[in-house]
This record gives structure tokens, C-alpha cells and sequence, in this order.
């Protein structure tokens, strides 16, 4: 009776297709690298987007001792300082995260991580009181009601504090929480995005479109390094781009101009 299983590969076929396969397998870039220069990348980009919608209005003119005055030339007071520093806090903070988990250094990153849960949570009392406030005074860009325009950082700061706070709960999913950070930040940095030169004019659907660029930039990312979307962008990109117009909507409305006008009075 004759065999007839495959023949046997000779000693030097052996010792030839492993060398081969483990060659092209550490050549082969892997997704956690792909990943480590990706949302490294995307928080400088984030960084370099928030200095060059606040630099002229606010860090070059501290560095260069020039009168401080909000976007409508109103002076700023000690709680938008307060605001500032926080949220200039979160940039750097990012940024250390990122870099810590690029050098696997989780325990750190952790130990960080505590220290940026009360830091969110100051950003977003800070964040809303300062709107509150700045309403109160008047304090809106050119063409914009101050209550109307209220309903625009009162919402990206509430909306921070959601993603922040799902990406806390979900920390030990690796593949979500970093996706949650992210989409908050393109929740607050809308706010520089409008402060670049020749954006705020155009509107809130114009520099909310921008910052959401960054959504897209994840969404595009996720397909070409693992062929499908993360169920954090999809959920949470959905709910971000369906509270644009939503947003708008309700600004325009009179129970909002109502509500804005109350809680302004209470400060």
C-alpha cells in the first residue's frame, strides 16, 4: 500500500520557512505601534490647534505683558485665569498620557490618571461658571446673543464631563477608554477651533464641523488598522454630530433664553 500523505519538506526546506516567517513577522509593524504614533500624533495636533486659537488672545499676550481681554474685548477676570489654567492643565496632561502608555509605563499613567479625574471635574464647574458668568456680563463674540451663545461652551463643557466620566467607567477597556478621551477633548477644543483666524465669523456649524475632523481622522484610522470602527466612535460620534444642530436648535428658542437669562442671574 503506498503513502500517500505529503511528502516530508527536506532539512534545509525546515530550517528556511520558520527563519523566513519570523523575519517578516518582526518587520511587520504592529497595530500598538501603528497606534502609538497615531494618537500620539492626534494630541499634538490637538495641542498645536488649542495654542494657535488662544496664543494671540491669551498666551503670547502673558508672555508679552499685553493687556488680557476676552474675544469681545471685555478684560479678563481672575475666573477665566482660573479657567485657562485648568484647561491648559488638560492639554499637557494628554500629552503626558500618551506618552506614558507609548513607553509602557502604566502604572504611572494610572496614578496620572486619578489626578485627571478631579482635574475634569474642576474643568467642567470652572467651565460652566465662567460661560455662566460671561454671559451674565454680556460676553459673546460679534453678532452672537450672549444668552443664545450661552448654550454653545455650557454644552461642549457638559459634554466633556460625559465622555470623561464613560471613559473613567470603561478604564479597563483599553480600546474605549482611550477612544472617550479623545472625544472629549474634540468636545473643548471647539472653543480654540473658533478663535482661529477667519473661523468664528463663519458660525457654530463651521468650527464645530472643524473639530470634528478630528472624530473622523479616529474613524479613518480605525478602518485601516483594524478594517472596522470602534463602537466608541460610532456611538459617540453620532451623539456628538447629532448635538450640533440639536444645540443651534435650541438656543433659538425662548425657553432657552429664558433658562439662560435665570441661571445667569444667579451669579
Amino acid at each position: 500500500m503506498h503513502n500517500r500523505t505529503s511528502p516530508r519538506p527536506r532539512p534545509n526546506e525546515r530550517s528556511t520557512m520558520p527563519t523566513i516567517a519570523s523575519a517578516s513577522f518582526a518587520h511587520a509593524p504592529s497595530v500598538w505601534q501603528h497606534d502609538r504614533r497615531f494618537f500620539g500624533g492626534i494630541a499634538v495636533a490637538l495641542a498645536l490647534t488649542v495654542l494657535a486659537g488662544f496664543g494671540p488672545t491669551y498666551y503670547f499676550r502673558i508672555i508679552g505683558a499685553s493687556p488680557l481681554t476676552t474675544v469681545s474685548g471685555v478684560p479678563v477676570t481672575l475666573l477665566v485665569h482660573t479657567h485657562a489654567v485648568l484647561f491648559t492643565a488638560w492639554v499637557l496632561l494628554f500629552i503626558a498620557q500618551t506618552v506614558l502608555i507609548a513607553q509602557h509605563k502604566v502604572a504611572m499613567h494610572r496614578y496620572l490618571g486619578t489626578a485627571g479625574a478631579a482635574l475634569a471635574l474642576l474643568m467642567v464647574v470652572a467651565g460652566a461658571l465662567t460661560a455662566i458668568n460671561q454671559a451674565a456680563r454680556g460676553v459673546a463674540p460679534a453678532g452672537f446673543d450672549p444668552y443664545q451663545f450661552l448654550m454653545i461652551p455650557l454644552s461642549d463643557v457638559l459634554l466633556f464631563g460625559g465622555f470623561v466620566a464613560a471613559a473613567l467607567r470603561l478604564r479597563a477597556n483599553r480600546e474605549a477608554h482611550k477612544r472617550l478621551m479623545l472625544l472629549a477633548y474634540v468636545c473643548i477644543v471647539t472653543a480654540a477651533i473658533g478663535r482661529l483666524p477667519g473661523v468664528l465669523p463663519l458660525g457654530p456649524a463651521v468650527f464645530f464641523s472643524l473639530s470634528l475632523l478630528f472624530v473622523l481622522a479616529g474613524v479613518i484610522y480605525d478602518k485601516a488598522s483594524r478594517g472596522r470602527v470602534h463602537p466608541a466612535y460610532v456611538w459617540g460620534g453620532t451623539i456628538l454630530v447629532i448635538s450640533v444642530p440639536l444645540r443651534l436648535l435650541i438656543s433659538g428658542t425662548e425657553t432657552w433664553t429664558r433658562f439662560a437669562y435665570w441661571i445667569a442671574s444667579q451669579v
